[in-house]
């Protein structure tokens, strides 16, 4: 998941009245859980900056913050004033259009503010729009509806960047205590859904929030095609290991071959294999690895390998999204609260929403007819359309309520500290 996922076009709104009581309390729930995420760190916790790609959770909480203060507050509330000049620069993202902003890779360098200051931040400006909703115009509060969306993509970014993070401290701290599962029968082989192929629609029908890189909804032309009914598992992981699965260039595109020679990968992120077979660091520890749970942190390039070895490919982001609205897009492992995030077996039935981000065999690319906004949110996601592979489905990270089944994820085909995993596909001869 990634900070950049899109951003949702502002229209006017004329029922407004009754969706303002809805925003505000959206904002308050999304506002909480952040903080209830945050509880269990120190300042040192909330301040580390793990690697380039991962943010410390000191500077989401800010970030987040800044993104309501900056285009709903001080654009919104006449007389609004900066809770802090100097935080525009230090928590800036990537918008071009707000100026000079302090380096991705060197926000663990942000030392002070401290954590409680950067929380009374988060404070002062929850309270001024809650103070302000109710005079807020349309284009506002869709705002605040796309700056609630923002966070939520930053509570699974959170959560992933801690874990990354701990898992580099040699003590392998747990976030969260372990809960007590029951053993899980492993399930039986790979199902397969079937589609005879031909025209289909994909991307937001247009009802309800979506960032604007779900649409245009457009016609897509399907061959004879079969999707998995289910991700593929830690144990089937395994068998590709025990098997030399990253041993065989045979299996690897060329990049991945030379990503997986030059890292020394040989096994999916956080696994270790010890005298008694494989365990995973997780947000509650190091924990030996569930055979019948889905695989995770997973890059492209290993997921593309993995679909070589099992005589099989990665599906399109329209086979996805066509059998993901076929399917129950209610149920799945998601993020209802603060505390451990992990994958979970199936529990019966093809679930294609949390768990795992699966990714697909599409780039990122726009939809026909796709155009950015005017001003700094037009940089939240089109900019950044480029050398980039598709993701659906969700995780167990993602809160709920966050995800669609038109929803695009995307990230470099190296990169693997999120909840990513792998759905397989194949082609079918035309009937």
């Amino acid at each position: 998941m990634s900070p950049r996922r899109g951003r949702r076009a502002v229209q006017p709104d004329r029922q407004l009245a009754p969706r303002v009581p809805e925003t505000a309390r959206r904002f308050e729930r999304v506002r909480a859980l952040t903080e209830a995420l945050a509880a269990p760190l120190s300042d040192a916790d909330a301040t580390v900056q793990s690697m380039p790609d991962a943010s410390p959770a000191k500077w989401h909480l800010a970030h987040t913050t800044w993104f309501f203060e900056t285009f709903v507050l001080r654009d919104h509330v006449p007389g609004y004033r900066l809770f802090d000049e100097r935080y525009p620069f230090l928590f800036n993202s990537y918008y071009e259009a707000e100026g000079a902003r302090h380096a991705r890779d060197r926000r663990g360098m942000i030392t002070r503010p401290s954590l409680s200051e950067v929380l009374d931040y988060r404070h002062a400006v929850n309270a001024a729009v809650a103070a302000a909703v109710d005079t807020l115009p349309p284009g506002a509060l869709e705002l605040v509806e796309l700056g609630c969306h923002h966070e939520q993509q930053h509570q699974e970014l959170f959560v992933t960047d801690i874990l990354h993070l701990f898992s580099e401290n040699p003590c392998e701290p747990a976030m969260f205590a372990a809960e007590r599962k029951q053993p899980v029968a492993m399930p039986g082989p790979i199902g397969w859904i079937g589609r005879p192929g031909g025209i289909a629609e994909i991307g937001h029908d247009g009802a309800g929030f979506a960032f604007d890189c779900e649409g245009p909804r457009h016609s897509v032309l399907l061959s004879p095609h079969a999707i998995a009914d289910r991700t593929v598992t830690n144990g089937e992981w395994a068998a590709f290991i025990a098997d030399g699965g990253y041993a065989d260039p045979r299996h690897w595109l060329s990049d991945g071959w030379a990503w997986v020679k030059a890292e020394g990968i040989e096994a999916p992120l956080y696994w270790t294999r010890g005298g008694e077979g494989w365990t995973r660091f997780g947000l509650d520890g190091r924990r030996p690895i569930d055979p019948a749970a889905p695989v995770t942190h997973v890059s492209f390039y290993e997921a593309d390998a993995y679909a070589s070895w099992a005589g099989a490919r990665l599906p399109t982001e329209a086979e996805w999204e066509v059998a993901a609205a076929a399917a129950d897009p209610v149920g799945g492992n998601q993020m209802d609260a603060a505390g451990a995030v992990e994958p979970r077996p199936a529990s019966g039935g093809p679930a294609f929403i949390g768990d795992v981000w699966e990714w697909t065999g599409s780039a990122y690319r726009p939809y026909p007819g796709f155009r950015a906004a005017e001003g700094a949110v037009g940089e939240y996601n089109g900019k950044f359309m480029s050398g980039q592979f598709v993701l659906r489905g969700g995780s167990c990270a993602t809160p709920r309520g966050h995800l669609r089944t038109s929803y695009r994820n995307f990230f470099y085909p190296h990169q693997r500290w999120q909840f990513t995993g792998v759905r397989l596909a194949k082609d079918l001869a035309p009937c």
